[in-house]
């Protein structure tokens, strides 16, 4: 199974306009256009009856304490854990693209609705939940996709992986709010192929993806 996207290149930058922030001269980031970029897939297995699309970012700060503080660099040494961007379950597996702006453009204050999207699939909750919680304006279920937005201190590019996973069963078994763990957990024994694509981002200046 292969994945491409005309959105841009495996291993290269994410352009601007499919992220959540972007960079901005005089307050490091600003509010992107959030769009989700278009992916093209092909060599299903033929037993394929499901596919589930995950995006995550591998590179997130383990400890907030030095995230986006004037005056500060979080160091590449820091231990780094996930956080997922995109949970999208119950894709037909005669599909073969999702396009650019589809499952979403622009931002969405207190989050995007679900778990039901376009096409009868359903999407989780992505970890802006868990970011936005203790925000009184932003605070909310973030369904579906919202594009990067990593600290605009960080000494490291953040890497983006969407995975697509061909499943032996029609229904991913999560419940309407599932999150990007429930589904890794729920299609464990399932997968019969995988394939991904990885965009690089960053808001800091001085390193470049």
């Amino acid at each position: 199974m292969k994945i491409t996207s005309t959105s841009f290149a495996d291993n290269t930058a994410l352009p601007a306009e499919f992220a959540f922030c972007a960079p901005d001269a005089k307050t490091h980031c600003t509010f992107g256009a959030n769009r989700n970029p278009q992916l093209t897939w092909g060599d299903v297995p033929a037993g394929a009856k499901s596919l589930v699309l995950i995006c995550h970012d591998t590179d997130v700060p383990s400890k907030p304490d030095d995230v986006n503080k004037e005056g500060r660099t979080i160091p590449a040494s820091l231990p780094r854990i996930d956080f997922f961007h995109w949970v999208l379950v119950d894709i037909d597996p005669k599909s073969t693209e999702i396009k650019a702006g589809e499952f979403s453009s622009g931002i969405t204050t207190r989050g995007k609705a679900g778990p039901g999207a376009p096409r009868g699939t359903r999407q989780g909750i992505n970890d802006y939940t868990m970011w936005f919680s203790g925000d009184r304006d932003m605070s909310g279920d973030y369904y579906g996709y919202d594009g990067p937005c990593p600290p605009w201190n960080d000494s490291i590019v953040h890497h983006y992986v969407f995975t697509l996973y061909a499943l032996d069963v029609a229904t991913c078994a999560v419940s309407a709010k599932f999150t990007g763990g429930d589904v890794r957990a729920a299609i464990k024994g399932h997968v019969l192929a995988a394939a991904k694509i990885t965009g690089l981002y960053g808001l800091n200046p001085a390193v470049k993806p």
